[in-house]
């Protein structure tokens, strides 16, 4: 009878084992109903630490809190530019595959410069001006929105939002249903091109026509008191371009401008990124992002902080201000998420384009080695180099961005090789006393490189668009003005870029294990559950994606 009982025993738990509900496999669970990519401008990571204890809760910390932390979050090719940043991250690879070599880029077979987004091609929708002749055209490859939108039967939405025009466009990609950028002059209005449509939407309009833009001409105090801001310069110094020559608060924007230039102020202050806020959640509400079963793509990018740090400088008062500002519009953006799509409904990632050195005339000051790079006096000395080692003053084409185009035909009827020419430019440049590194088309084509400035430099060699001779500048040596932060470099101070996942499908942790700026597009991916990008060289982060395992 005992064996009977524990027979029966056996059974009833054999069986309960079987009738429990089975876990979900990794492709039944739920999508995100939306996705929202960030990239603010000229974010260094540091930003997030050197002002964590003057961030509210609801923004950087939230997302941080909730969400996981990169730290170690790196851009793996050289030039840092807000271009090539932005196509980087929604492409997930660089710039060697997606061709957006920089903002703008000498064109060797049309003998011209051109600029990334550039596209005489289409016409300017929303103004009158040749501001909205732009379009992806210049990126061969396509981004995570794209490869969602082909996933979804083109079902998923995709808009792009950005005070610049490239900050909208490269991110949205190729099939993107909308891109706006900011035109400001003396028009302050959101503008679009017809390669997305022929008419700006009603609510464009309605946005256009309400004020908003102009409501943001006025006067720009610290948030706080500015004598809390201790954790950046004092207000008064010499290393900041201003406004008109005034660098301290407070800036009456109305006063400081011009009917011209009236809403160029307001993008060159933190009511950029309010109205960026604003427009970005009117865009949210009014195309129904994240209301069905088809997961749809928001990319938003700040700009005013690149136009801040460029024109104050990374250690500023104004640049603390703007990002104690920026905490607070996140912080909006996502109550907006939570109300619109839901909390839990969304996935956001917060990154950012590139970083921003210290003013190298403030470095100075403080004896760490730094200084400028004079581009007309070199040119004229490489100009005349040439001319007394080859006897012909046509070799070079062009230098542009720190490379040096050769012009072949010269070459060919002087009976000179390219890489005579090459060897010779190599050795004359790195005599140079602000130049650390200098590479040839022929090691760029010939070698490949695993680490190090030449590694950086390789993945930003798109061998159709790069010229023949990329030089590199030594650490904090930049060619800019005296005043204010320029970025470009493949040193820290340019690469480490905040890297923060938040919603579904995020784990709550971080770490200090390295990361690549071109992990995000193939962890959105996973994410998804769709193509990588096509040319994507990046990886899951699964470091993160297998906590939720």
């Amino acid at each position: 009878m005992k064996n009977y009982v524990l027979l029966f025993a056996f059974f009833l738990c054999f069986t309960s084992l079987f009738a429990q509900t089975p876990k979900k496999s990794p492709i039944d669970n739920e999508k995100p109903k939306l996705v929202v990519g960030i990239v603010v401008d000229q974010m260094r990571y540091d930003y997030i630490t050197r002002f964590w204890n003057k961030y509210g809760q609801e923004g950087f910390k939230r997302l941080i809190n909730e969400g996981y932390s990169f730290k170690n979050n790196h851009f793996n090719y050289i030039p840092t530019y807000t271009a090539p940043g932005h196509a980087s991250v929604f492409t997930g690879t660089t710039p060697q595959n997606h061709g957006i070599i920089g903002n703008g880029w000498y064109n060797k077979f049309e003998k011209k410069e051109v600029y990334n987004a550039g596209d005489d091609s289409v016409e300017s929708v929303g103004t009158s001006t040749d501001a909205g002749k732009m379009s992806p055209h210049r990126m061969i490859a396509t981004t995570v929105a794209d490869e969602n939108r082909l996933f979804t039967q083109m079902k998923g939405k995709t808009i792009g939002v950005g005070i610049k025009d490239r900050g909208a466009i490269l991110p949205a990609g190729h099939t993107a249903n909308a891109a706006y950028w900011f035109h400001g002059s003396d028009e302050g209005k959101w503008i679009t091109s017809t390669f997305y449509m022929e008419k700006l939407p009603n609510w464009v309009n309605e946005f256009n026509n309400s004020g908003k833009a102009a409501s943001y001409i006025k006067t720009w105090n610290t948030l706080g008191d500015i004598e809390a801001y201790t954790e950046s310069g004092p207000d008064l110094n010499d290393f900041e371009e201003g406004f008109d020559g005034q660098t301290t608060f407070p800036y009456d924007l109305a006063a400081l401008s011009t009917e011209k230039n009236k809403f160029e102020r307001v993008k060159i202050s933190p009511f950029g990124n309010t109205l960026t806020t604003d427009f970005a959640i009117a865009a949210m509400k009014a195309e129904d992002l994240g209301k069905d079963d088809h997961t749809d793509f928001l990319t938003v990018s700040y700009s005013s902080t690149d136009y801040i740090g460029h024109n104050f400088g990374v250690n500023s008062k104004e640049v603390q201000d703007t990002y104690l500002r920026l905490d607070l519009d996140l912080a909006r953006l996502l109550a907006a998420l939570d109300e619109q799509v839901g909390e839990g409904n969304y996935t956001l990632f917060l990154t950012s384009d590139h970083g921003g050195v210290d003013v190298p005339s403030y470095l100075k000051t403080v004896n760490v080695p730094s200084g400028y790079f004079d581009n007309e006096e070199f040119e004229t000395k490489l100009e005349n180099f040439v001319e007394e080692e080859f006897d012909n003053a046509d070799l070079i084409e062009k230098v542009y961005n720190s490379q040096i185009f050769f012009d072949y035909t010269a070459l060919q009827e002087a009976d000179i090789r390219a890489s005579d020419l090459e060897n010779a430019l190599a050795h004359f440049i790195l005599q140079y006393p602000q130049v650390n590194n200098v590479y040839t088309r022929t090691q760029m084509q010939s070698a490949t490189f695993s680490e190090g400035t030449a590694q950086l430099v390789q993945n930003g060699f798109n061998q159709k668009r790069s010229g023949d001779v990329i030089m590199v500048l030594k650490p904090s040596v930049i060619s800019y003005s005296v005043t204010g932060s320029t970025h470009g470099s493949g040193f820290n101070y340019d690469t480490h870029a905040p890297l923060i996942f938040f919603g579904n499908g995020v784990p709550q942790g971080s770490t200090f294990k390295h990361s690549e700026i071109i992990d995000i597009a193939p962890t959105i991916s996973a994410i998804l559950g769709i193509s990588n990008p096509n040319a994507a060289t990046g990886t899951p982060l699964y470091i993160m994606l297998d906590k939720n395992k």
